[in-house]
C-alpha cells in the first residue's frame, strides 16, 4: 500500500494515510481512460444542430432563368445547393450522440486515473476541509498553503455549501463529492485534492 502524508488546511503535516493498491496502485490503462473520456464528451453533446436540405428550403417552383442565351450554366431549381439560398448537401439534423460503456471499463478507467495521480504526485490529501462561512479568500489561502496547482479538483465526502461557495469564483477550481467524481474531471485538473473521509468512500466503492 502507498503511504501518503496528509496535510491540514495550513499546509502542515497531519499524519499519514495508506491507500489501497487495488484502487490507487494499479498500472493505468490508457485505452480504458480514452474510451470513458470519449463517452463522457459524446454524452454531453446536445445534438441540436440543424440545417435545411434542398427539399426544405423555400422556392424551387420555377426555373430561375432560361436554359440558353444567358451565358450561365443551366439550372432547373433555385433550391440547388450550388445556388445562393439553396439547400445544404447532407444537412446536419438533430441526433442523439450518447452511448454506453461497460461498467468494467468505467471502473478500470477510474482506478487508472486515480493511480496515475498518485504516481505523478498530483494528489493532495487533507485531514479535513471546513469553513465557518463561504469566503473565497479563505479557499485561496488554503490552496496556496497546500501547494495546489491553478487547475484543482476538490473532493469531499459530503456536499459542504461553504466549501462549494468558497471555490465557486476561483478560475480553474472545481468541487465535487466522492460519489459523483468523473474520470474526465480528474484528468482535466492538475491537482486532485481529496479529504481522508472522501478517500474512504472512494475505496469502499472501487475496492469491490
Amino acid at each position: 500500500m502507498a503511504t501518503i502524508t496528509m496535510l491540514n488546511m495550513a499546509g502542515q503535516e497531519a499524519g499519514t494515510i495508506e491507500l489501497s493498491d487495488a484502487v490507487f496502485g494499479i498500472e493505468p490503462n490508457k485505452n480504458a481512460v480514452r474510451e470513458v473520456v470519449k463517452n463522457h464528451l459524446a454524452n454531453k453533446r446536445q445534438g441540436t444542430q440543424s440545417a435545411k436540405t434542398r427539399g426544405e428550403v423555400r422556392g424551387g417552383g420555377r426555373k430561375p432563368f432560361r436554359q440558353k442565351g444567358t451565358g450561365r450554366h443551366r439550372q432547373g431549381s433555385s433550391t440547388d445547393p450550388t445556388q445562393i439560398g439553396g439547400g445544404i448537401t447532407f444537412a446536419p439534423k438533430p441526433r442523439d450522440y450518447s452511448y454506453s460503456v461497460p461498467k468494467k471499463v468505467k471502473r478500470l478507467a477510474m482506478k487508472s486515473v486515480l493511480s496515475a495521480k498518485v504516481q505523478d504526485d498530483e494528489i493532495i490529501i487533507l485531514d479535513s476541509l471546513t469553513f465557518d462561512a463561504p469566503k473565497t479568500k479563505n479557499m485561496v489561502e488554503t490552496l496556496k498553503n497546500i501547494g495546489a496547482a491553478k487547475k484543482a479538483l476538490i473532493v469531499t465526502a459530503e456536499k459542504d455549501v461553504n466549501v462549494v461557495r468558497s471555490a465557486a469564483n476561483i478560475p480553474g477550481v472545481r468541487t465535487a463529492v466522492a460519489g459523483s467524481i468523473s474520470v474526465y474531471d480528474i484528468i482535466n485538473h492538475t491537482s486532485f485534492i481529496v479529504t481522508q473521509d472522501a478517500i474512504k468512500q472512494i475505496e469502499g466503492v472501487y475496492e469491490k
